[in-house]
Formats: structure tokens, C-alpha cells, sequence
């Protein structure tokens, strides 16, 4: 797969004579929907075997095959050069497939209402080839152990066509919010933990295609830590006894002692000793309330998952991440109004609707754009494109991670998927 940005000037039919390729293909697979009105800066996936890189000044033989895992001297025989004379800028080298590794994908699934929208549905059959577990999100537990229900009609079904697990989500969830309190009753009461993982391997049964139980519970009072792992270990005996796997999800930590609510109760190490695997959840930095930035800055992102290969082994790490960005108005002001969530789709048509150019932060490895929309209003976007997701991937395999898991259905990304398929074998339970 080739990754091209558009450059001022440049027509879909020129960029896919260059790399001899149907411009229908390329339409198809970006999901364009105004392929005479390309977006300067807007990052395509052109589906060819392999990819090409033209040469910079500066740049050397040795310098690139390191880029992308190769031998200097088999990269030069690939492209019929001599490995001991200098590269001349402007000549396109031919850079071989990457090597596929296996890596495990999960994507959240959370209906609104009462019910599963056909559309919603359609997301998930969309991503299925893809996914190794489908996470309804979510089971909500009550202080007595029962589960609030949800709506899942439907997504067993699309989860077995597809051949992925589906993970059962649990969480403290109460009235829309994460409950440190709901957390304290349920952690404090070993009858009420008995009747939830009752409720919980029922349910399991009762959906079937169930192979993982993931609780995903934040906010937990500080003092409720080793609570919370001695919970993690009666689960495990039990979901393990009936042949489930069981996992968690964690905040984005930097240190064992990191202070706030959102990280105390979370213990990376007695996590990574006693559950399957963990879901980091390595996005928000920006997020709808705070300031423009990105998501997920891979500086940062890698940051919290060095100190996670402190604690646990890199297989049993998922690493999380955003399907969508947010367009703030400026200029912020805390406490004012909040950032709209948009996916890789909605920037790119925001940014051609209002004739924007999508930049590139080099250090936080992803896009952003400015526009002012119909009333003067300034605006600041971040969001993901296939650069950024491919620097995602390439962080992952040199970790050696277990996989990467999806927040959230519902946000178009069509690149994210082509550039799965490139990049991994994904494991199917």
C-alpha cells in the first residue's frame, strides 16, 4: 500500500496515472465522494503491491532501507542501482511489502437507545473481516450485581458471519456517568461480586460467540485498588473455570504512583499478573472540553506504553485508539463550549468545504487544519488520516504488541482498514 498526500494542483486521474492504477480503485477504496475536488494535504491509500519512495536531498541508501526494515544492498538490487554511489533527489525506489505480523483488533460497538441501528450495524460489518473481538459496550452493573441491559440485536449475528469474538463489556456506568460509588459497593461485597459474575457468565451464554469478558470500570476511589484486584482474581477463576478470557481496561498511565482518581485504583502490574490482556486507553489528550491538540500524540501515547512494558509483558498489551478527532471554535475558553467529535471523513469535507490545507505535525504524528466557517467563527481541527494510523501500527510492531483496540464504531475511516490488512494477520477466535 502507498500512502500519498495530495499536493497542490493535482488531479485523483494524475495521482492514479502515476501510480498506474484505476482511479475507480482508488475512489472505491478511499470512499471519495468528490473525486474532482481533492483537499491539498488530504492523505490517500493508493492499493498497490508494495510502495514507492522519491528520494530527498540528504538522503541515503542505508538511511531509507532502515526506514522500512530493509537490507541496503537488497533494496539496491530490487531497484537495479549501485549500493556504493550516492542517490540522486527525484528517483523513485521501489520499497517491497512489509512484513505482515499477527496482532489482535478489537473495536467498541454502543448502540443508542433501545435498540441497534441498521446503520450502526452496517459499521460493524464493514470492520468485521478485520476484527478479532466485537466489545458491547456495555453492560452496566447494579449495586445488587444484576446487569442493566442493552440493546445488542443483531450484532451476535454480524460478529459470527464475520468470524470475530465478541467481548462483553462491563462497567461502572450509572446514569450516564462513571460511579465511584456503584465501584465501592460492588468492590466491598463478595455476595455482591458473586451474583454480578453470575449475571455476567449467563448473559455470556445466553448471547453465545462470547470469548472475552472486559471490565472497564474508572473512577475508582484510590483506596479501592487492591479491592479491585481482588476482584479481577475471583473473576479470572471463575470466567477462566468456564472457559472465558477475561481483560481490562486501564487509564493512560506514566507511573506506578501517577496521582488522580482516574489512575490510583489502577494497578498496571497486579492487571497484567491477572487478566488475559489490558486495553490502554492510550487517546484523549484532546478531548471535547480541554484545549485544541491531538488525540493522541504518538509521543505520548508511546510514553504510557514504555511504562506499561515495565509492569506487563508487550503480549498482553492492546494499545487503544481514537476512529475520530474534534473541531474546536476558537479561541478556547475553558469551561465554554465544547469540541464537535468528527471522523477522518467529516475533517476531510470540512476542510474542502471551506477550501482548508490539511497540515501535518511531524512530532505528534497527526493531521490538523484551520477554517473559518459561515458566521466568522475560527476553528481548530485534529484528526487521524493514514499517516498517523500507520505510525500508530509501525509503534506497535517494533513493541511487539499484543494488538490495538477501537474507539468507537460509527466514525468513518476506510485508510485505517486497508492499512490493517496491509500491515497484519489478524487473529480470529
Amino acid at each position: 500500500m502507498q500512502i500519498h498526500v495530495v499536493r497542490p494542483g493535482e488531479t485523483l486521474w494524475g495521482i492514479a496515472q502515476s501510480y498506474n492504477v484505476n482511479p475507480q480503485t482508488i475512489i472505491q477504496t478511499n470512499q471519495i465522494e468528490t473525486p474532482n475536488e481533492l483537499v491539498v494535504g488530504q492523505a490517500i491509500v493508493i492499493p498497490i503491491v508494495g510502495s514507492f519512495y522519491w528520494v530527498q536531498p540528504g538522503d541515503t541508501l542505508f538511511a531509507i532501507a532502515q526506514r522500512y526494515g530493509l537490507n541496503y544492498v537488497t533494496l539496491a538490487q530490487i531497484n537495479g542501482i549501485n549500493p556504493n554511489l550516492p542517490l540522486m533527489p527525484g528517483i523513485r525506489l521501489y520499497i517491497p511489502p512489509r512484513q505482515k505480523t499477527r496482532a489482535e483488533v478489537n473495536i467498541y460497538i454502543e448502540p443508542s437507545g433501545n435498540s441497534v441501528s441498521e446503520t450502526l450495524l452496517n459499521s460493524a460489518r464493514e470492520a468485521g473481516p478485520y476484527l478479532t473481538y466485537l466489545a458491547t459496550f456495555s453492560y452496566q452493573a447494579r449495586r445488587d450485581g444484576s446487569l442493566v441491559p442493552m440493546p445488542i440485536q443483531g450484532i451476535p449475528e454480524v460478529a459470527e458471519n464475520s468470524r470475530a469474538s465478541l467481548m462483553l463489556v462491563v462497567t461502572n456506568l450509572e446514569n450516564g456517568q462513571f460511579s465511584a460509588e456503584l465501584g465501592r459497593d460492588i468492590l466491598q461485597s463478595a455476595a455482591v461480586q458473586d451474583v454480578l459474575l453470575d449475571n455476567i457468565i449467563e448473559e455470556a451464554k445466553r448471547i453465545g460467540s462470547v470469548s472475552d469478558i472486559h471490565f472497564d470500570f474508572e473512577f475508582l476511589p484510590p483506596d479501592q485498588k487492591e479491592a479491585y484486584n481482588n476482584f479481577l482474581r475471583k473473576a479470572a477463576e471463575r470466567l477462566h473455570g468456564k472457559g472465558f478470557l477475561i481483560s481490562s481496561a486501564l487509564a493512560p498511565k506514566l507511573s506506578r504512583e501517577q496521582a488522580g482518581q482516574w489512575y490510583e485504583a489502577h494497578d498496571y502490574r497486579a492487571h497484567g499478573e491477572i487478566v488475559d490482556f489490558v486495553v490502554l486507553m492510550t487517546y484523549e489528550w484532546g478531548y471535547s472540553g480541554g484545549p485544541p491538540m491531538p488525540v493522541s500524540p504518538i509521543t505520548e501515547v508511546e510514553k504510557v506504553l514504555n511504562y506499561a512494558l515495565t509492569e506487563m509483558p508487550a503480549e498482553k498489551i492492546m494499545m487503544g485508539q481514537n476512529l475520530y478527532g474534534y473541531d474546536w471554535t476558537l479561541p478556547y475558553v475553558e469551561g465554554g463550549k465544547y469540541a464537535r467529535a468528527i471522523s477522518p471523513q467529516q475533517a476531510i469535507a470540512i476542510a474542502r468545504e471551506h477550501n482548508a490545507e490539511i497540515q501535518y505535525d511531524p512530532r505528534a504524528q497527526a493531521p490538523f487544519f484551520y477554517y473559518v466557517d459561515d458566521e466568522g467563527n475560527n476553528h481548530e481541527v485534529w484528526f487521524e488520516d493514514a499517516r498517523s494510523i500507520q505510525a500508530k501500527f509501525d509503534l506497535m510492531k517494533r513493541l511487539n504488541l499484543r494488538g490495538i483496540s477501537y474507539w468507537k464504531l460509527g466514525f468513518a475511516f476506510p485508510q485505517n482498514w486497508l492499512l490493517i490488512q496491509d500491515n497484519f494477520n489478524v487473529v480470529k477466535r
